[in-house]
């Protein structure tokens, strides 16, 4: 390392504090995950980028996989505080708010492709190697939808003739599926995104006159 790279790691680093050190790390690995992929992130290169001691992410993550999980933990967090601000809205009725619910969700896939990957692909969850602190943002996060849908049942709607965790799963299925063609870039582009969730909205629910709705 020449004089130049040393004082400006040694600068960054007497401006971190241990709390904003851990933030700037994340940021700056999802930054690079966004740019490069799984395969370029490594907590190396995260030092390097970031202006730190090659030693100082191990401080606040023990391994690339834990770093991983953390950044696939925030992308839930984000995701889930989108569609809450959805269902908080009081300006639309229900229907509508599950017709934009699903048209962000597909949306967030699209414009966050390689954390949406990280989020439900095989790199964390095949290799069985999730986190304690992921897992309990990302199951609740499937839960939020099975009791989303039994009130989109019980108002009528989607159908309630369904079992709601099958109906839960195949209407997830169908988001993700849409996601994954979109983000593979098979059969499907940006420019299909409102058909494609239309159609789909279209065929899991029926029309409804706003006095049909129950809150």
């Amino acid at each position: 390392m020449n004089q130049k790279t040393s004082k400006r790691t040694h600068s960054n680093k007497s401006n971190y504090h241990h709390g904003d050190l851990r933030s700037a790390l994340i940021n700056e690995a999802t930054q690079i995950l966004k740019e490069s992929g799984v395969e370029g992130l490594s907590l190396r290169k995260l030092a390097d980028k970031a202006g730190v001691s090659r030693t100082a992410p191990y401080h606040h993550f023990k391994d690339k996989n834990q770093l991983l999980c953390t950044i696939a933990e925030q992308g839930f967090e984000r995701w889930q505080s989108d569609a809450e601000l959805i269902f908080n809205r009081d300006d639309i009725t229900a229907q509508q708010k599950y017709r934009v619910f699903f048209h962000g969700y597909i949306q967030y896939a699209a414009d966050n492709p390689e954390l949406y990957d990280l989020m439900f692909g095989r790199t964390i969850w095949k290799q069985n190697s999730a986190t304690q602190a992921l897992k309990d943002v990302a199951f609740p996060s499937f839960q939020h939808q099975v009791e989303m849908t039994k009130k989109w049942q019980r108002q009528g709607i989607m159908p309630s003739n369904e079992n709601t965790l099958r109906l839960s799963q195949v209407t997830w299925g169908t988001m993700h599926g849409i996601a994954r063609l979109l983000i593979d870039g098979i059969y499907a582009d940006r420019t299909h995104i409102d058909e494609m969730c239309d159609c789909a909205v279209n065929l899991f629910t029926r029309q409804l006159s706003i006095s049909d709705e129950v809150d």
